[in-house]
């Protein structure tokens, strides 16, 4: 009632990132790394060196859509690297029963390395967008880390 956006994991879905030698502790260092890494990419659109840049009305607009919201997070590195991570992050195994189908809102982050293409930050913003709705609200930003060189 009193939030815009809430990002719910269900700790049951842990078993789906973990296997039988993950410790407990672990497990739950699993699904904090997706939020950090969510979370970090919509502050990166931000703060980061980038060719399309965000500033917190852009974040905001489409955070305050309310409803229900995923962070999805793909990082792939090779062939087909943009198209990889992009279905990755689609997919988020910690989240039940939620995903992109229909959105009205979305914020996609694409950060790669200075090596990333334009073809590459078109191939997978491309993906993400065929997953929502024809109509929704599209904000993209995309950014360059050198830590990512080799990787989107």
């Amino acid at each position: 009632k009193y939030v815009d956006t809430l990002i719910v994991i269900p700790n049951q879905n842990l078993f789906r990132i973990a296997n039988e030698k993950t410790t407990f502790s672990d497990a739950f260092k699993l699904a904090d790394n997706v939020l950090h890494i969510g979370i970090r990419g919509v502050t990166d659109l931000m703060v980061m060196p980038g060719l399309i840049n965000l500033d917190f009305a852009d974040i905001e607009t489409v955070m305050s859509e309310m409803g229900k919201a995923m962070i999805g997070t793909g990082e792939a590195e090779g062939e087909d690297r943009a198209i990889s991570a992009a279905e990755a992050a689609i997919s988020n195994p910690l989240l039940d029963n939620v995903s992109m189908k229909g959105a009205q809102g979305i914020l996609i982050n694409i950060t790669g390395g200075g090596d990333m293409t334009l073809f590459e930050v078109d191939a997978a913003a491309n993906r993400v967008r065929e997953e929502v709705d024809e109509n929704a609200n599209i904000i993209f930003g995309a950014t360059f880390d050198q830590a990512m060189e080799g990787r989107v």
